[in-house]
């Protein structure tokens, strides 16, 4: 059992301590830290959460083993190499971090340390994403040739001027850094590293806050083109959609915490001409955010990696530095990995 402490409880903090309950055989939540202990007080009295004054006496606890950041993006880094330092076992909410080099120092921290890392990007424990994964495996799919995908919804709406979530520093791109990035590490999962992003995000709906409208190009290194938009001022949709050379599988629909269902279209070499109807594959039901936290425990008891320096956690960084930097040139941007110390 990891006795985990969660820093942040915010809504989807309080939506990951709910994930593992009924109680979970390999994680529970002892402790938190909050920046407004005061509005958290009657959910961790309800969980059984002993509230600390700060995530430095989160790290100072020796009843905590683990801790798991719902916190801004831009502190994830910091508080990571912290606990990999304190010797504490990191879950740490997607984005990684918001530079790359910082993203690799924090990654090489646990590793330094001998903690596991683990990135909340819950889509990889969605049967049907973990079926397309065996689908190109055993070459049912053929090569991969192109995926599609976006991630949409009123999140502008959602919160008032001035809430960080409109913070330009802690969301550029607007939706591609809370929402995005779920489609991307997706797309790394099935086709493999990128190599260049061409970039454009705009702000239409309102007058303050980030972006509403970003959309870019990929190119994979193996050859594979990719499309990826995010609009955060529209209703909720998110779809995935990845072209093989025997047919194509896809994903979406509106809410995209539930257990998802696959459709596949494959056509018939003797008949190329004859269009097939797509087939629709369910799967049992499964919570995404129970799976990640469990197996984060289970890894982290038996202090086994997750998350490496120079890994997918990492390269989703590197490749949102580029589309940074192609929304500013206007062109196509290399996606660079991190330093190398000398």
């Amino acid at each position: 059992m990891i006795r985990a402490a969660i820093v942040g409880l915010g809504t989807w903090g309080r939506n990951l301590v709910s994930s593992v309950q009924p109680p979970s055989e390999h994680l529970r939540f002892v402790a938190g830290a909050t920046r407004t202990p005061a509005a958290a007080e009657d959910f961790a009295r309800q969980h059984g959460i002993r509230m600390l004054a700060s995530f430095e006496a989160v790290l100072a606890d020796r009843e905590v083993d683990a801790v798991v950041l719902a916190t801004p993006h831009s502190m994830h880094t910091a508080q990571i190499i912290a606990a990999a330092r304190a010797g504490k076992h990191v879950f740490c909410e997607k984005p990684m971090g918001m530079d790359v080099d910082e993203a690799q120092q924090a990654a090489q921290a646990c590793a330094d340390h001998g903690v596991t890392l683990g990135v909340g990007y819950n889509w990889r424990y969605q049967p049907a994403l973990q079926e397309i994964r065996r689908m190109i495996d055993d070459g049912r799919l053929g090569r991969v040739l192109h995926l599609e995908g976006n991630f949409c919804g009123p999140s502008a709406y959602r919160f008032p001027r001035g809430h960080w979530r409109h913070d330009r520093s802690e969301a550029p791109a607007g939706g591609m850094t809370g929402r995005g990035v779920h489609v991307v590490d997706a797309m790394l999962h099935l086709a493999g590293p990128v190599k260049r992003v061409t970039a454009q995000s705009v702000r239409l709906a309102q007058d303050f806050g980030v972006d509403d409208t970003t959309s870019l190009l990929l190119a994979f290194d193996s050859g594979a083109t990719g499309m990826l938009s995010t609009v955060i001022a529209t209703a909720e949709t998110w779809r995935l959609q990845v072209f093989g050379s025997k047919g194509w599988v896809a994903v979406g629909d509106v809410e995209h915490l539930h257990t998802w269902d696959l459709e596949s279209c494959f056509f018939d070499p003797e008949r190329v001409t004859v269009k097939q109807r797509p087939v629709r594959q369910r799967f049992e039901p499964v919570s995404t955010e129970r799976a990640e936290l469990e197996h984060f425990a289970q890894q982290a008891a038996a202090r086994q990696p997750m998350a490496l320096p120079g890994g997918d956690a990492v390269h989703n960084v590197a490749l949102f530095q580029a589309l940074l930097a192609s929304i500013d040139s206007g062109l196509p941007e290399t996606v660079r990995g991190p330093a190398r110390a000398a």
